[in-house]
């Protein structure tokens, strides 16, 4: 069989998205972490496309959104998908195939587009319709077939007296994605009309014409309902985004993956997850998160832009934009901030937050600490409640600390200072000069006792209260 030849791929995306009632254009809005137009793109690079160009609207630019190696092209008129591809006629010129997508129907698959493609190589077709049966069609266009069960023609439904009584009983509809061998697609579009109330180019139009000259035009059927799934309101993106995370924890636990309970999870589309890791519930991973083999993550974490390791635990912690070395613990109840940095076997545990920090291998921070602008060496122990106060009121400074390091409980260290490999530093001091190496830091105001305080206390709060009362 013959290589399938890569097409170009044109992908409509100049619609003015009004019931999406947003500032931003339509098909920017993220679906699951990826934007909506987005998903057809990817698709179709991965299915093996040539040309990838996004048609848009003057009114709505998005080209400074779109991916490296993305075509624009511009529909200076809202004449509809006909529209659409006329103003794309020169690069339909300079085809072969034209495969067509829609910027607002973002669950097509590479899968599904490599199959289209090939059918359509296979049948000699000059067109092919994807189309699917649904038990309620609605006001999808309708797929008229002709005896030998080509489509014969698309009867549009939107507007009443378009389709007759017995073209509505039909439930096999018109998805809006085509194959067409470029020469009679060019040949077609010069042929169309805007004569109907809308004043617009129907793309199904051209269908007519390509099989006057001769062409076939065959129906693919489509298995997979989501693949028409189209975005016009807020409500439509709910519901696209919950089948796209439907798909998302699949794909995971298909390739190994143990989410728990899929019903109280969120996992965007970006995140790479590896074989054995455990996904407890109540769990959110978002952006470019790496998760390594056998790390539990959760119940009730948070990962944005974040990697872990392998043989990590995280639960109940948020974690954002910060890396966390193998058979690292966080937690529960921790927060890394961006450029935490945890190395092999390091510890942050509860309620301790890190921000552009470097924790070396196998040190802790157990529990109640802030450790911001700092270099803590390997196989340190920081006490409960060790600060380094990082921030004068006007810039902020580095607080170094070596290795083996043992700082007592409520230290407060005072950028810039460094603490020496193996020193120690008392509880409840306050360093503010480098610590020697090996030596121990104390910075503790002599403890005083006064005899009869409590006494004279109790003695002044009587007086008060009879002067009140009085």
């Amino acid at each position: 069989m013959a290589a399938v030849s890569a097409p170009t791929v044109v992908i409509m995306a100049a619609g003015q998205g009004t019931r999406m009632r947003s500032a931003v254009p339509k098909v920017l809005h993220p679906v699951c972490g990826k934007q909506m137009v987005a998903w057809p793109i990817e698709a179709a690079r991965d299915a093996g496309a040539g040309r990838i160009a996004v048609v848009i609207s003057p009114q709505r630019d998005i080209s400074g959104a779109m991916p490296e190696g993305v075509e624009i092209v511009v529909q200076e008129v809202a004449d509809g998908t006909g529209g659409a591809l006329r103003a794309a006629a020169e690069l339909v010129a300079e085809s072969e195939t034209v495969l067509v997508l829609s910027g607002d129907v973002p669950l097509i698959s590479a899968e599904m587009i490599a199959e289209l493609l090939a059918r359509h190589e296979q049948t000699g077709a000059a067109a092919t319709v994807v189309t699917a049966v649904l038990d309620d069609p609605g006001s999808y266009g309708r797929i008229v077939r002709d005896p030998s069960g080509e489509v014969e023609r698309i009867a549009e439904t939107k507007t009443a007296g378009d389709a007759s009584l017995d073209e509505l009983e039909i439930r096999e509809i018109n998805a809006g994605i085509y194959v067409f061998d470029a020469a009679p697609l060019a040949d077609a579009l010069d042929r169309i009309a805007a004569d109907n109330a809308q004043g617009e180019y129907y793309l199904p139009d051209v269908l007519a014409p390509i099989r006057a000259d001769g062409g076939s035009v065959i129906p693919f059927v489509s298995e997979d309902p989501n693949v028409i799934l189209g975005i016009n309101s807020r409500a439509d993106l709910a519901v696209v985004e919950a089948e796209a995370r439907r798909q998302i924890l699949e794909r995971h636990m298909l390739a190994g993956a143990t989410i728990v309970d899929p019903r109280a999870t969120w996992i965007e589309a970006g995140v790479e997850i590896a074989a054995d890791v455990r996904i407890e519930p109540g769990c959110t991973l978002i952006g470019a998160c790496r998760i390594g083999t056998g790390s539990v993550v959760g119940p009730h974490t948070t990962l944005i832009d974040s990697e872990l390791g392998e043989d990590v635990s995280v639960p109940h912690s948020y974690l954002l934009e910060c890396s966390v070395a193998d058979r690292c613990t966080v937690g529960p109840f921790a927060y890394l901030r961006p450029g935490a940095r945890l190395e092999e076997g390091a510890k942050a545990g509860s309620f301790v937050e890190i921000k552009n920090s470097t924790v070396g291998a196998r040190s802790k921070v157990p529990h109640l600490s802030y450790i911001g602008d700092a270099d803590v060496g390997e196989g340190s122990n920081l006490g409960a409640a060790t600060i380094t106060a990082n921030y004068d009121g006007f810039s902020k400074h580095r607080t170094t600390i070596g290795r083996n390091v043992r700082t007592g409980v409520d230290t407060t260290l005072i950028a810039p200072v460094e603490v020496g490999d193996e020193a120690y530093t008392g509880a409840g001091s306050v360093i503010d000069e480098d610590v020697p190496a090996g030596s121990l830091a104390l910075t503790r105001a002599e403890q005083v006792h006064v005899d009869g305080y409590a006494a004279r206390k109790a003695a002044e709060h009587r007086g008060e209260k009879e002067t009140t009362d009085s």
